[in-house]
Order: C-alpha cells, then structure tokens, then sequence
C-alpha cells in the first residue's frame, strides 16, 4: 500500500464521514503545482485556481460539487501573440467511503483527492486552437507578419501559372445572356 501523501488537491472530509445530510462549502485558493494542459494555451504552473467546493454526505458516500475559475495561458493559434483566456468549469462526483466497482472515486484516509476531476474539466474547457480574437487575421504567409498590427499590409494574390495564358483574355460583352435566350425562341418560333 502507498503512503498517504498531502498535496494541495486533497481536501480534508474528517468532520463528514458517516454523518449523513451534513453539508460543508470550503473555498480554496489552489496554487497549481504542474501545468493544466499541453497545447498552445494551459494553466500554467504556479498560477492559482480558485475553487469553491460543497461536501454533502450520503448514506455510504459523500458528493463533492466544485466550481474552479482562473486563467489559462498561452499563444493565439494564428498570430502568435501572448494571451490569456479565462477558465470556468464544475463537476460532481461521488466518493464512497470505500472502493468498489459501483464508484470511480473513494475517500482514501479521512481525505478526497480532487486532482483527477480538476485537471481533467480544466484541460477538457482549453480550446485546441485558441485565438486572441474571433476575426483574428493571422499571419501573412510570405513575409510572416502580423496582419492585424499592419492592417494596409495587401498579400499579394498569387496566380496559378498554368491560367497565365487567360489573364489578358476579355469577355465579349456585345452579346448579353437575355439576347441568347432570345434568339434561341426566336428560332423556335420559326420552326
């Protein structure tokens, strides 16, 4: 069996086992000791969570309700610019005082073990491609700057080689699409 270690994700529930219809709310200030998240925006280590918890016992059990808020770090998935996206998330989970195959979660030494439940509905929340702004213009494929910071900036339209030959070519505007179907009647009538 494993040592029982403190981190800052175990809460302590000694005051609630066995002690049905009891209710406690507790709000925690949760310094994140490894980051939330791999992709382009995370919670970064250090940074605080705040956590707001409410513990209700049941019969053989107790419910853990949460709702967790603070900020995620990262870079804009299309300008690669710093930014920062708030993050709000809950879950309720059950813990039994002891493990079987009904319950994922169990209280394990007077204390439950958020951590699982709170990387898991935070990292869930971070979008795969975050942007700094919803119309984010990104990044101009041949010079690598910034659309947004040089919005007169025009990229030059790049043209299929193959169609060069069409470039000078005029469309004839003396015979419009009304006078084709026109003189298209016009020959049916004839007839």
């Amino acid at each position: 069996m494993t040592k029982f270690q403190k981190t800052p994700y175990k809460v302590d529930v000694r005051d609630l086992i066995n002690r049905p219809g009891t209710m406690r709310e507790r709000h925690i200030d949760l310094i994140v000791p490894d980051a939330l998240g791999e992709g382009l925006v995370a919670v970064k280590a250090g940074s605080t969570l705040d956590v707001n918890i409410r513990l209700e016992t049941l019969h053989e059990s107790l419910l853990v309700s949460a709702q967790i808020s603070g900020i995620a770090s990262g870079e804009c998935g299309r300008c690669l610019i710093d930014i920062d996206l708030p993050v709000r998330v809950e879950f309720h989970e059950v813990f039994a005082y002891s493990l079987d195959e009904a319950y994922e979660c169990a209280v394990v030494e007077d204390h439950v073990d958020l951590e699982p439940l709170i990387r898991d509905a935070v990292v869930l929340s971070l979008p795969f491609q975050p942007v700094c702004r919803q119309d984010c213009p990104g990044l101009d494929p041949e010079t690598g700057q910034r659309l947004a910071v040089s919005p007169e900036f025009e990229p030059e339209q790049m043209r299929d080689p193959r169609w060069a030959a069409l470039v000078n070519f005029q469309a004839s505007e003396s015979i419009g699409m009304d006078e084709d179907i026109r003189a298209e009647t016009d020959r049916r009538e004839e007839k």
